[in-house]
């Protein structure tokens, strides 16, 4: 089956390929990479054929046509980018365009089983989970670490860094966060989290290796990939239900979304019993070993999709 992507990352060129040491291989670079597709223009379709085309709509640009996809790709998917309700912030004419582009599409992937439902409840007959992936080609898990928590997002609701925040506190070690898009100015006032600087892909991968225990909080439901990038080093990750990479991955560690005190009761045990914490650790390796490793992602693949 010959497969191409489609998305605002490819609309420099035509199309380009990408290769196993990428600095930033994030998610859908991930999944070019494991399925040796191309990244193509949304704005310069090439013509070549292909058997399916999977489009990513920018979220700050969800104004897409499909037809000329249509014309070079046997079948037409669209990927789920961000939350399934993202679209709803939407000006009410993109929001129905939005709408008419998914259940033109052959086929719907989302991000989460707990998706799935959405989607067919719009109307789009062939819902479908694509699993999130990272390539960590040349990159070791890490083999040893310091005591300090890093928590996985920012202080503004689409990450939900307030929460994990009151939770690392529980722990008493260092606090550490990465520097997202969303990041606001007075963030670097705050006297007990030390801010990374913005960083390629594998630049993170490898800084993250250096902390104890992980805590993201999130709300936003969307690829999960930070219990995910926590699993591939074996770091026990805190986190919402509704993420299928954290209930997968962190099954003693997923709490219901707003439930902090359930949260600060697993920091507290993660940091005072080194049997739990080495039991969520354990579990967090073997699981993204059998679901979230590559050879994994592929068989997955292989089953739903029939290639």
């Amino acid at each position: 089956m010959r497969i191409a992507f489609f998305s605002e990352v490819g609309n420099h060129e035509p199309w380009q390929r990408y290769t196993r040491h990428f600095e930033n291989a994030r998610t859908e670079i991930a999944w070019c990479i494991a399925l040796d597709a191309p990244m193509c223009s949304l704005t310069k379709v090439p013509k070549e054929d292909f058997d399916l085309g999977i489009v990513i709509i920018p979220k700050s640009n969800p104004d897409i046509d499909l037809s000329p996809i249509k014309e070079t790709c046997t079948k037409v998917a669209v990927m789920q980018e961000g939350p399934h309700w993202y679209f709803q912030d939407y000006t009410i004419e993109q929001q129905f365009n939005y709408y008419n582009v998914l259940r033109a599409a052959d086929i719907v992937y989302c991000h989460n089983e707990s998706d799935v439902s959405y989607y067919l409840g719009l109307g789009c007959e062939d819902v479908r989970v694509m699993r999130s992936l990272m390539i960590p080609e040349g990159l070791v898990s890490r083999s040893e670490w310091s005591d300090a928590t890093i928590i996985g997002g920012n202080f503004v609701s689409w990450y939900g860094g307030f929460d994990s925040y009151i939770v690392a506190k529980e722990i008493g070690d260092p606090i550490v966060a990465p520097s997202m898009g969303r990041k606001q100015e007075q963030e670097d006032a705050i006297d007990d989290i030390q801010y990374l600087p913005y960083m390629s892909w594998r630049d993170w991968i490898t800084t993250l290796g250096q902390f104890n225990i992980g805590i993201h909080l999130m709300r936003t439901h969307a690829a999960g990939t930070f219990a995910m990038n926590c699993a591939y080093h074996g770091i026990p990750c805190i986190g919402y239900k509704g993420l299928d990479t954290q209930q997968t991955l962190h099954p003693k560690l997923t709490v219901e979304v707003g439930d902090l005190e359930t949260a600060k009761e697993l920091a507290k045990r993660l940091k005072d019993s080194k049997e739990f914490y080495d039991f969520c650790s354990d579990v967090s390796q073997k699981r993204f070993a059998a679901n979230y490793s590559e050879d994994a992602w592929k068989k997955t693949w292989s089953i739903r999709n029939g290639s």
